[in-house]
């Protein structure tokens, strides 16, 4: 191969992460989608050297760099700030991504308001509704005020229009899918025109100080629809979720640039709109004057707040056939393996019985620190007794039936025990006992098992 052909730029590019290649490929290596690579066109001329230009800003030490302009400002929204990290960073991009009819668009609207009130001018632009329908909503949460400014638009062209006459400190745009740039191919909310008009807002957000929140939409497994770059386009992506049949949401971040991206916030939907939650253990457990059988409850970390849940389990003999397995709420593969443990370490009779399980609340576990409480909720419905009142259950069952601890034992206690639990059963060495608390140490699933017949 000639010299100059050696540093000739890619000529395929894949559509859903921008992975480049030289040559054609059915399946991405990046990002493992198939048929997403596609070509850029004819290979370009041999790379140029690069001289200097110039700069934006000169460098300076570390310690010099001024924080004003990265301060975060809250929003009001108590439950939204937390999962923010303590609120909006003017120029930062957000992601909020959910599923049709949960409640985005009404406590994103909430959230403009509150800005407005604050903060002075705000922009919603709606791409999916009209401005009629969008003041409608707005009334019946009581969101109208004189610098929240409304706008129903589709083109990149407007709404940049719209950002230069009203100059918000925070603009909405609900959804990035709906907006569409005249400059670049490709169809209404494909790839190329979802990650152009996300680049373009974003550089608008960065030269004006101006927070920027996209609202995107989400494919049936419940990832964020479009190209995966978009996710790495933005500061924060968060992901708002609940189940259609209940009025419990959770605001949770998967990525943020400014704070800790594993906290949660719980919202309620009612005729009012969205209403923070700020002590949700409540709508996790059942209230009931005598416990029963196939019931435990347990103390789940969401970042750093700790929430009461509460594992049921039913087991019932099998109609005929194969013994059926239901899970809701919980990591099928852990409950299969927690099963497993308590039939082989713990004696219990399983391998013939149709075994049911599920979480309280419309909440989804999936931490390790859960499979105690999942064992001795099958535990007690296998033998029909129930486990005593006002007891909890922490530890990680092992596959040979061994318990272990947990991270932030202490605090899921002193939460167990500021709800009015009395005893807890735990591992071994998980430190000292929460003032009115009770522990019960125990090594493994059989001993666990032992201690409550």
């Amino acid at each position: 191969m000639p010299p100059s052909m050696k540093s000739t730029r890619p000529a395929h590019r894949c559509t859903e992460c921008g992975y480049t290649s030289a040559k054609w490929v059915g399946r991405c290596p990046e990002c493992q989608t198939w048929g997403s690579i596609h070509e850029l066109g004819a290979v370009g001329s041999p790379l140029r050297a690069v001289s200097a230009g110039p700069v934006s800003a000169k460098a300076r030490p570390i310690g010099q760099v001024d924080l004003v302009g990265a301060r975060a400002v809250p929003t009001g929204i108590a439950e939204f700030d937390r999962v923010l990290g303590g609120g909006l960073v003017p120029g930062a991009v957000l992601l909020v991504a959910g599923e049709p009819g949960v409640g985005k668009s009404t406590l994103l609207l909430e959230v403009a308001h509150r800005v407005a009130e604050r903060n002075g001018p705000t922009l919603v632009v709606s791409g999916e509704e009209s401005a009629a329908q969008v003041r409608l909503r707005a009334e019946r949460i009581g969101a109208l005020h004189d610098q929240l400014y409304l706008a129903a638009e589709t083109e990149l062209g407007a709404v940049l229009s719209h950002v230069e006459d009203v100059n918000p400190s925070l603009l909405v745009l609900d959804s990035v899918q709906t907006v569409r740039s005249p400059a670049v191919d490709g169809t209404d909310g494909g790839a190329t025109q979802v990650r152009a008009v996300a680049s373009a807002l974003s550089g608008v957000a960065k030269a004006r100080g101006m927070t920027t929140i996209l609202v995107g939409h989400v494919t049936k497994d419940g990832a964020i629809a479009g190209p995966r770059a978009l996710e790495h386009l933005v500061d924060v992506v968060i992901s708002f979720d609940g189940e259609r049949h209940s009025t419990l949401r959770m605001v949770r971040a998967t990525k943020n640039r400014f704070g800790p991206a594993d906290e949660i916030g719980c919202f309620e939907i009612g005729d009012s709109g969205v209403v923070g939650v700020p002590d949700p253990s409540h709508l996790f457990v059942s209230r009931r004057s005598a416990p029963v059988p196939g019931s435990c409850v347990t103390v789940t970390m969401e970042g750093s707040r700790p929430l009461l849940a509460e594992v049921q389990a039913l087991v019932a003999t099998a109609g005929g056939g194969s013994p059926r397995r239901a899970v809701s709420g919980l990591d099928p593969a852990r409950v299969a393996m927690v099963n497993a443990v308590v039939e082989r370490r713990g004696g219990v009779k399983l391998a013939d019985a149709d075994v049911f399980a599920a979480s309280v609340g419309g909440v989804r576990i999936v931490e390790p620190a859960a499979d105690l409480a999942l064992a001795l909720a099958i535990a007690s419905a296998a033998k029909d007794r129930p486990l005593p009142h006002g007891m909890i259950a922490l530890g990680e069952v092992g596959l040979s039936g061994e318990i272990r601890r947990v991270g932030g034992t202490g605090r899921r206690l002193a939460e167990a025990a500021r709800q009015g639990y009395t005893a807890a059963l735990v591992p071994e060495d998980s430190g000292p006992a929460p003032a009115g608390m009770r522990l019960i140490e125990v090594p493994d699933i059989g001993t666990a098992l032992t201690r409550l017949q």
